[in-house]
């Protein structure tokens, strides 16, 4: 599983500057679920060979009890909750505030792995420089400067060295061997755990009609027609008697945690509210982690005629790019639709783990260039000579030739359309790879 760290501290540390520094992108999933504003941004990051997901916040008041700044802090301290260690940011040409003790406060109280970032350090090479903010009780301070990229590879070895594996450790369980590992997406109260529930036929997970009611992601073994599952609630479980104080405790990065350990994931809308921008967010998480997936539109007997054709059209615009899926239109309280759900699912983890031999692969490559050659550019038309399978779960194919990076994207999916006909890959993205082969020449005069 990935770990997760979290920035925090007060506005204007260069927080949003370090992530993106760590992210290498501007690009984030916006936690905008219902009861959220859009302050606390996801990004998935690279340390060496670990991955890490990271949580941008805004500016941290922990005892802001009106307004913006308390819905900032509220989402704040959920970010802590859940990571595995907080970068704590401050100021280091400010020096210490007392805005800086009360989170320092709050930190140690909590009792979570906590790191001190002086930012904005650059130039400033003289460890006294550093002493004041020994006094915030969190132990060393890390010296970097976010903009220009000082010390971020110091700061990362140290926080992630509690993370590194362990090569004496025994191999990781690997659960129920067979077992098709389904996780259930979609925002709070679109009925993830209704339909668990309904699949289950008993009250094993507890549902409820207030959006956020569950905690962290629970794997239940299941088995329906000989096929063995192991069904994932990414919204969790909850304890009992917990429900309103549960209500502020839906954890995105459980969601993506659990969607990255899936091998199918079933996509949730909520046909009352219809394709929302939450549901776009998760589906392109799910298309960027490249895993089989299957749309199901829950709530479908709630809805009249008006509201389905309203639904229908957001699909086709909104999760356009998950045409490949499979959609089916369903009610988890009453039972509604839920056979062919199964059959999608195994037919999408077939799709996704399909073994496509490389003269099939060659054969239908040189039969679409004969039907549709690639377009010319300049004074280079590309010559698609061979394909080869280079992975599953995604499925991908390596196409080898001459001046492939002229290969335009539209010809691309052309050659996607017909290698899925040939194979019925339903379900699962696509990765065609184009790869050129050395110009012989180039390096002579």
């Amino acid at each position: 599983m990935k770990p997760v760290i979290a920035l925090v501290g007060r506005p204007n540390v260069g927080k949003s500057t370090l992530f993106n520094r760590l992210t290498k992108s501007r690009d984030a999933i916006v936690a905008d679920f219902a009861g959220l504003t859009r302050d606390r941004h996801y990004g998935n990051a690279k340390h060496g060979k670990q991955e890490i997901i990271v949580v941008d916040t805004g500016g941290f008041e922990p005892d802001a009890t009106t307004g913006i700044f308390k819905e900032m802090a509220k989402q704040t301290r959920q970010a802590v909750a859940e990571a595995d260690a907080v970068l704590f940011i401050v100021d280091a040409r400010g020096g210490v505030s007392a805005q800086d003790h009360e989170i320092a406060k709050y930190l140690r109280r909590l009792g979570k792995t906590s790191y001190v970032v002086a930012n904005k350090a650059e130039g400033m090479t003289e460890s006294s420089q550093f002493g004041e903010f020994y006094e915030l009780g969190l132990g060393g301070v890390i010296a970097v400067s976010a903009a220009h990229g000082q010390g971020i590879r110091t700061l990362m070895d140290q926080v992630m060295a509690p993370f590194a594996p362990d090569p004496d450790a025994p191999e990781p369980d690997e659960g129920n061997p067979g077992a098709i590992k389904l996780a259930v997406a979609g925002r709070p109260n679109v009925g993830k755990s209704t339909l668990i529930n309904t699949w289950l036929g008993e009250e094993r997970l507890v549902a409820f009609d207030l959006p956020g009611t569950t905690r962290d992601t629970i794997s239940i073994p299941f088995e329906r027609g000989g096929q063995k599952f192991e069904l994932i609630d990414t919204a969790g479980l909850r304890r009992k008697g917990k429900v309103f104080e549960a209500i502020e405790k839906f954890s995105v990065v459980k969601t993506l945690q659990a969607i990255e350990s899936a091998s199918v994931v079933l996509l949730l809308i909520d046909a009352i509210e219809g394709v929302t921008d939450q549901d776009a967010h998760i589906a392109g998480y799910i298309l960027e982690s490249g895993r089989a997936v299957v749309v199901a539109v829950n709530k479908w007997d709630a809805v009249d005629e008006y509201q389905r054709e309203l639904v229908k059209r957001s699909l086709e615009t909104r999760l356009g790019f998950l045409k490949f899926a499979a959609l089916h239109l369903i009610s988890a309280r009453k039972r509604q639709g839920l056979g062919p759900v199964w059959d999608s699912i195994a037919q999408a983890h077939r799709a996704a783990n399909c073994k496509m031999p490389t003269p099939v692969l060659t054969r239908l490559l040189l039969e679409a260039v004969q039907f549709q050659t690639p377009k010319k550019t300049g004074m280079y038309r590309p010559k698609l000579r061979y394909a080869h399978q280079g992975g599953m779960n995604p499925p991908i194919i390596v196409v080898h030739g001459n001046s492939l990076e002229h290969v335009t994207e539209a010809y691309k999916r052309f050659l996607e359309g017909r290698f899925r006909k040939e194979f019925n890959l339903v379900g699962t993205p696509l990765r065609i790879q184009m790869k050129s082969a050395a110009n012989p020449y180039a390096d002579k005069d």
